[in-house]
């Protein structure tokens, strides 16, 4: 692996797990059909999971594009459930 491909990876793995995580947390908030709080918590451990998922996938990838397309795409849709369970 050159420096560059381990810098990506490692920013695929903080910034992108991060942001993961956090759709996560927030998708699962606004459509669970449980009591708000219980989403709430539902969502952060989950998006603790999906975080170190997202680690353990940036490096575990062939290549840097496919470790930032492997968590950007189900950031989209993660994106995606959040908007639509968002009240009108």
């Amino acid at each position: 692996m050159t420096p560059l491909s381990i810098t990506s990876r490692t920013l695929a793995a903080a910034l992108g797990g991060y942001g993961l995580g956090a759709l996560a947390a927030m998708a699962l908030a606004v459509t669970l059909p449980v009591a708000r709080d219980q989403a709430v918590i539902i969502g952060i451990m989950v998006a603790f999971l999906l975080c170190s998922g997202a680690a353990i996938w940036a490096f575990s990838a062939r290549s840097a594009w496919r470790a930032w397309a492997g968590i950007l795409a189900p950031s989209l849709l993660l994106g995606g459930l959040y908007l639509w369970g968002l009240p009108a």
